[in-house]
């Protein structure tokens, strides 16, 4: 479990210091593709004794028109729009890396394999997302603390509680909160995020 612990404060202390080394860094627009594009599988079905073709598709989402009533809302939501494609696979990756090492763990007998796992781990993680949450402005690691609450269904906070205990996970959210952020922040696509989850539905279905 020591292990496990390592690997959950690892990812907190790299969402918060994309959150804490970007505080300086404005919120520019970035281009990109899409962060899911959308896949047309192929079939087959029985019919009446009769094989047929038929074609399965992403969900495609139709929402009214955005009413943006102004350049400042209308350049507020292309933000939305990139920031939700620059760290909602980071945000993805979070859940499948959790919850791939933790199973990986499961497979391993003796303590020093394991603790070995994980240090190898630990090192491709550093060197993969190091730069790219050096990189996030202020806004963008706030919006990945929400998106990870949503891919995990659990806040950082609570993340951080369950598996190094309270006083640590008070440590950081203190630490977090120095820099205006909190790691109790909630997602909550129904109301305070609704315009941002329509923004995460869409670029998952590869609409935007």
């Amino acid at each position: 479990m020591q292990t496990v612990r390592r690997f959950i404060g690892l990812w907190m202390a790299l969402c918060l210091w994309g959150v804490m080394a970007s505080g300086q860094v404005a919120d520019t627009p970035e281009s990109g593709d899409p962060v899911m594009v959308p896949t047309v599988k192929l079939a087959k079905a029985l019919v009446d004794g009769d094989s047929v073709l038929f074609l399965e598709m992403n969900n495609v989402y139709v929402y009214p028109v955005v009413e943006l009533k102004s350049e400042k809302q209308r350049q507020a939501y292309n933000r939305l729009v990139n920031n939700v494609k620059k760290v909602l696979p980071m945000a993805k990756e979070v859940n499948v890396i959790i919850r791939e090492t933790y199973e990986t763990l499961q497979t391993i007998p003796d303590k020093k394999s394991r603790d070995a796992h994980m240090k190898k781990v630990e090192d491709e993680i550093y060197q993969r997302y190091k730069p790219q949450m050096k990189k996030l402005t202020y806004s963008q690691g706030k919006l990945l603390i929400k998106l990870v609450n949503r891919e995990c269904n659990s806040s950082s906070y609570d993340i951080v509680k369950a598996f190094m205990g309270p006083i640590r996970a008070g440590f950081w959210q203190a630490f977090a909160w120095t820099f205006g952020a909190s790691l109790k922040k909630k997602y909550k696509p129904d109301s305070t995020d609704r315009l941002t989850e329509r923004v995460v539905l869409m670029v998952e279905a590869g609409q935007l």
